[in-house]
């Protein structure tokens, strides 16, 4: 359904979206544009695609990816609104700005024009990521091409607009988390003489395998934990020291802190 797919902002997760979007997609046509021209050229020579500037992929393509940051959303949306504002063909703005609203970026575009927004985190770069998207003045033809454009970077979920702030400070910034648990992990195993390069592997072998036991057999969390919990064992002793400690606790905050600025972000 999107020919023609553009993406202004050509950082780390443009570029991520990009190379799942020329996967999903092979026969569509890619144009890059980035404040560092040399970027979109790099992107562009990847990925068979043209380099252009931002009002020309507002001028011709049916999905344009809007990958900057939210405080600099205002200022790239009012340099191409004029070129939006003289299509008479249908285009689907897709924002990947946290805290900005769908109606929000309608207004700073100047236009009522279908808009889709979505919180992809890291991991999207290997395949493994998470993608929530939600649409406004979107058909249902639209939302399902996205999906499945996207989704060589993984799990791409439909959710409500309600909840993509929530989404955001779980598996948006979530992989952050995981890296700093991973990393303690792995310090660890060193400090119990393990070589750095097999306490790092071990552990997050470790955590992506618990992980994809859970999805797969939808055991909950703790009824895993207890799983390798004997009675009077080495396990719930490390447990024990989590605990002590308010790891769970910690992560929980951990979320909430990202959410309650996620929500400041967008009232900026």
């Amino acid at each position: 359904m999107y020919h023609t797919i553009g993406f202004i902002g050509t950082g780390t997760m443009g570029g991520v979206l990009a190379r799942a979007a020329s996967k999903g997609s092979p026969d569509s046509r890619l144009f890059f544009a980035n404040r560092t021209p040399s970027k979109a050229q790099a992107l562009a020579e990847e990925l068979g695609g043209t380099a252009v500037s931002n009002e020309e992929i507002a001028q011709t393509c049916s999905l344009i990816f809007l990958g900057v940051k939210p405080q600099m959303m205002e200022e790239m949306l009012q340099g191409i609104a004029p070129a939006l504002a003289a299509r008479k063909d249908r285009f689907v703005l897709a924002t990947l700005a946290a805290g900005l609203k769908a109606r929000r970026i309608q207004e700073l575009a100047g236009l009522d024009c279908p808009v889709i927004r979505l919180m992809p985190n890291t991991p999207a770069a290997v395949g493994c990521g998470v993608i929530q998207v939600c649409g406004l003045g979107v058909s249902e033809g639209e939302l399902a091409a996205f999906q499945t454009l996207l989704a060589p970077a993984g799990l791409v979920d439909p959710v409500g607009e309600g909840l993509i702030d929530a989404s955001s400070a779980l598996s948006g910034c979530g992989p952050a988390f995981c890296a700093l648990f991973l990393e303690g992990l792995a310090d660890g195993g060193v400090a119990c003489g393990l070589p750095r390069d097999k306490a790092l592997a071990y552990a997050a072998q470790t955590m992506m395998g618990t992980a994809r036991l859970m999805m797969q057999t939808g055991v909950h969390p703790g009824a895993l934990k207890d799983g390798v919990c004997s009675p009077g064992g080495s396990t719930i002793q490390g447990v024990r020291a989590l605990e002590r400690a308010g790891v769970r606790s910690a992560a929980l905050e951990a979320v909430t802190a990202a959410f309650e600025k996620t929500l400041e972000l967008g009232k900026r």
